[in-house]
């Protein structure tokens, strides 16, 4: 029983599998035209509101949308 508990452990650290995924997410990154278009007019008109613009964008979550924007233009305009 001591081995269950040890193994228990180990399954912990593989739990922490969110870091393999963020070299994903660089490629979630890549946006069609006319999501690029939509999150570009509605930061003109919201501003950082990444919530709001990611809610115009199905399957896009306000994470990816705000590493979009900050990687495309400057570091201003965090």
């Amino acid at each position: 029983m001591a081995e269950l508990h040890h193994h228990t452990s180990h399954d912990n650290n593989s739990v922490h599998s969110r870091e393999p995924k963020q070299p994903n997410q660089d490629s979630k990154l890549e946006f069609s035209e006319d999501e690029e278009t939509l999150i570009a007019k509605m930061y003109n008109l919201v501003g950082k509101r990444w919530s709001l613009i990611a809610g115009r964008i199905p399957g896009r979550t306000a994470e990816e949308i705000k590493k979009y924007w900050t990687s495309r233009y400057s570091s201003t305009n965090e």
